[in-house]
């Protein structure tokens, strides 16, 4: 899914989030509803607070933190100790020697890495920022959340308003089939012109089964979206957009682009990224440098038939030792020069998608801003084309009534009356949806009234 796509579409993910620890059962979602209806911002604390993808993520930065301490912990000396018990047999012993012997050895060993070429600090480094990346994974994971949740909000409403619009057509095709029924009974119209009436009621009737048909799908997809389960109903709060919330000004679209390019957590984590492939080239680069190490031991050991007693065989056995050792690498097999190619190639790899990312914003926040300026056109010509329509519709009803228009021209005056109405609806919510993106790439957040 491009992440920057904000029109209606089936979201594929159900949302759940580890903060709330386990799944939350039909009676912990009912703290979430009130008398079954949510709002926007209900729906986003919901969404974030079971997301799936959420939770995958947040362990994905806990796994990380271990990561970063282990990366820490190799600072440290290693420290180890150490017993071990053998038996041995001579078959042909020496002057008269026992031809079994029991031994023992009993150590205590430490080692530390004075220099491994680098490899320690920028493996820390590489590991903090990854742990960077991670927190904006899932500031990510937030922001498409909301984009969605609103996505599918408008959808719902656009098509609760739909259905309220072919109730309307639905009431006044049955009142215009009734009164051609009276007509074609008192033998001033035919059967031809009252079975075209019939059929515009019936076409209207399957309108609206259409209309509350596809609430009813806009409102699955919602359960879906935010995994409520088959016995939960949702309703969603009414909203009231004014003409002024529709036709209101619009920023510079490069300004809008500008603005996105400075917060959104992508953009950073693709600079953090870059970063971090610049540490995995030193990483690499480490492998082929000298490497220093201190290590030091103290032990003792026993064996049998040497005549001396266990504790004075500890005592004469005990050592101490202390050694430094210098490890310079001289052939590989090219393995500390191919890791450095590789690393190199992923920098670039990074970059590129870096300005990928950058191209796909730039389409997606103009796209989005010729659609705002483009509904916003549409809904101010819609609001004209309805007035004349509705007025036209009214005065085609009252001709009808004395017999002065025929069927045709009512069935066209109540079509147009009907296009003009779903038209100006389709772009006032189009319009909206794409104001709201646009103040959500200039991290002004989202805001339903």
């Amino acid at each position: 899914m491009n992440m920057f796509s904000f029109k209606f579409k089936t979201v594929l993910f159900a949302l759940s989030a580890i903060c709330f620890s386990g799944y939350i059962n039909a009676q912990d979602t009912a703290l979430y509803v009130k008398e079954n209806n949510w709002d926007y911002k209900q729906c986003v604390e919901y969404a974030k607070a079971n997301n799936i993808q959420l939770q995958q993520s947040i362990l994905t930065k806990e796994s990380g933190i271990i990561t970063f301490e282990a990366a820490k912990a190799k600072w440290f000396p290693t420290l180890d100790a150490s017993v071990s018990q053998g038996f041995t047999n001579y078959p042909s012993p020496v002057d008269g020697a026992t031809s079994n012997r029991y031994s023992g050895s009993y150590g205590l060993n430490a080692g530390w890495i004075v220099y491994d070429g680098g490899n320690r600090e920028n493996s820390i480094k590489r590991s903090n920022i990854e742990n960077k990346i991670n927190d904006l994974a899932i500031e990510e994971i937030h922001n498409n959340l909301e984009t969605e949740i609103l996505s599918y909000y408008l959808q719902i409403l656009y098509a609760k308003e739909a259905i309220g619009i072919a109730k309307q057509s639905l009431e006044v095709s049955k009142a215009q089939m009734e009164r051609a029924k009276q007509l074609m009974n008192a033998g001033k119209m035919s059967r031809v012109d009252y079975s075209q009436l019939e059929s515009q009621y019936n076409s209207d009737l399957y309108n609206l089964v259409s209309a509350e048909s596809n609430y009813k799908t806009n409102i699955l997809n919602m359960k879906r979206l935010l995994e409520l389960d088959i016995n939960t109903e949702l309703a969603l709060d009414s909203l009231s957009f004014t003409t002024a919330d529709v036709l209101q000004p619009i920023a510079d679209k490069y300004y809008i682009y500008t603005a996105a390019l400075s917060w959104m957590p992508q953009f950073k984590s693709s600079r953090l990224q870059a970063d971090a492939n610049d540490l995995d080239i030193e990483i690499a680069k480490s492998n082929s440098r000298p490497k220093v190490s201190l290590n030091g031991s103290v032990g003792t050991g026993n064996s049998s038939g040497t005549g001396y007693s266990f504790g004075k065989q500890l005592q004469n056995s005990l050592n101490e030792h202390i050694g430094i050792t210098l490890s310079v690498p001289i052939f590989d097999n090219k393995s500390s020069k191919t890791a450095v190619a590789k690393a190199k190639i992923d920098k670039l790899n990074t970059l590129l998608s870096r300005r990928d990312l950058e191209n796909n914003l730039a389409q997606s926040i103009e796209s989005t801003y010729i659609e705002a300026v483009n509904n916003q056109a549409k809904y101010r010509s819609g609001l004209s084309q309805l007035e004349s329509a509705e007025i036209t519709d009214e005065l085609t009803n009252e001709q009808f009534k004395l017999g002065l228009v025929n069927t045709l021209e009512l069935l066209t005056s109540h079509n147009k009356l009907l296009n003009a109405r779903q038209e100006l609806l389709q772009s006032k919510y189009m319009a909206i949806l794409s104001i709201k993106m646009l103040d959500f790439y200039q991290n002004k957040g989202i805001a339903l009234p």
